[in-house]
């Protein structure tokens, strides 16, 4: 990216929106994944936009990334102490550029399935049941399972605009027993 201060950015009733989205979409994943508050709080993530992200955490394309940062409490010297700490790093410009190119596609529905999206990334990996490091291919079946299962917390919300967005990741999502059939191979 060259110039951070050129690229949209969410207003504040947009940063609003974020926030209800991102409520929403935790209640929701931790009730897909049957989530108690304290299993929950252990997942230590951020969501971020870009007015508070640095010029590496800004990437051209994808609607959000994630990185894992190690981190650790601020008066532990421990090595014990380390944990893993996700920041979902929102690209405000490329979501931005979707809604105002597709007027079917509403700011909250595309911001909750973005967000659900993250989520369920960020419980599979420190459940362990995807590596973060993964390969390439590993990463294209990943986000097929995840498009998938983000897909399947959605589809019982009534949310005007959500099945414009169903329709906007169609692609995206394979049933879990194809991809399953192409492991095995």
């Amino acid at each position: 990216m060259n110039d951070i201060a050129k690229l949209p950015k969410f207003n504040t009733r947009q940063i609003k929106t974020v926030n209800k989205a991102a409520e929403i979409s935790e209640e929701l994943v931790c009730d897909y994944y049957k989530l108690s508050t304290s299993q929950w709080l252990r997942r230590r993530y951020d969501i971020k936009t870009i007015a508070n992200l640095s010029t590496e955490e800004i990437v051209d394309g994808p609607f959000a990334q994630i990185i894992k940062y190690k981190a650790q409490p601020k008066y532990s010297s421990l090595s014990s102490s380390i944990y893993d700490f996700y920041k979902i790093c929102l690209q405000d410009n490329s979501i931005l550029s979707v809604v105002g190119k597709s007027p079917a596609i509403k700011l909250y529905p595309f911001l909750l399935y973005i967000i659900t999206h993250e989520l369920v990334h960020i419980v599979r990996f420190s459940e362990f049941l995807q590596n973060f490091s993964a390969s390439h291919e590993e990463k294209m079946a990943e986000e097929a399972r995840v498009h998938y299962n983000t897909h399947e917390i959605l589809k019982a919300i009534k949310l005007n605009g959500l099945s414009n967005v169903f329709k906007f990741y169609d692609k995206w999502r394979i049933p879990l027993d194809e991809l399953q059939d192409e492991s095995q191979d």
